[in-house]
């Protein structure tokens, strides 16, 4: 059984989430402290947390950037505010999917199996794999590790599938239509600006200057290439 943290100081708002969740068949917990909500995320094994933005001790984008330096689970924010600036940063600190109040719950019960079931698929396979080395770059994807100039850098789930994508394909110019339908699926719920995100993500780790590349390659007009 799946369990799904719920992170919302709404009382009603909660559980009404909760009784939607727990309909499908999730078990799941509610909380409103950011602290003890951290706590259970990294150590209670929770495999999807929807996190509202407003929580007592701190905010979501915080908690969001401290949950996604521990666990690469998927991250639903929710927010009672329909602005691309706050959508654009909580992509930005790792969030998976964004949700504005008030919406339908049994829209945000699709976007949790739609999560949960693309994190299968990325994170769970077994299949074996052949390593990738382009330049100072090498991509082992038995063990989903990446490493530039031997130094290892540290990405999330779809941080390190775009990569390996790119890198399959050297030189290889990709639009972000194309990068999101095939990263996040046909199915996905979200848009284009997730994959620009993420690009900036990559580089900011990857990159000794992530203005300038080395690696990811912004062809304008057209999208991205990996440089080989």
């Amino acid at each position: 059984m799946k369990r799904i943290l719920i992170i919302e100081d709404d009382q009603s708002i909660a559980e009404l989430e909760r009784d939607y969740l727990e309909i499908e068949g999730f078990a799941v917990h509610m909380l409103e402290d950011g602290r003890k909500a951290m706590d259970l995320a990294v150590n209670g094994s929770i495999d999807l947390v929807i996190l509202d933005l407003m929580i007592p001790h701190g905010n979501g984008f915080e908690l969001c950037k401290e949950l996604r330096k521990q666990t690469d689970i998927p991250i639903l924010m929710v927010t009672a505010k329909n602005d691309d600036i706050d959508k654009v940063r909580g992509f930005g600190l790792g969030a998976d999917d964004y949700i504005v109040k008030p919406f339908s719950p049994s829209e945000l019960v699709a976007r949790v199996k739609a999560h949960l079931a693309r994190y299968e698929r990325l994170i769970r396979k077994n299949e074996p794999l052949d390593d990738i080395q382009i330049r100072g770059l090498y991509i082992n994807k038995s063990s989903r590790q990446v490493f530039v100039n031997e130094k290892e850098i540290l990405l999330t789930a779809r941080e390190f599938d775009l990569l390996t994508f790119l890198a399959m394909h050297p030189n290889q110019v990709f639009s972000k239509e194309h990068l999101f339908e095939r990263i996040w699926g046909f199915d996905a719920l979200g848009d284009t600006s997730t994959v620009t995100v993420h690009v900036r993500r990559i580089r900011e780790k990857m990159e000794v200057d992530p203005s300038n590349p080395n690696y990811l390659e912004t062809v304008w007009g057209t999208g991205y290439r990996l440089k080989p």
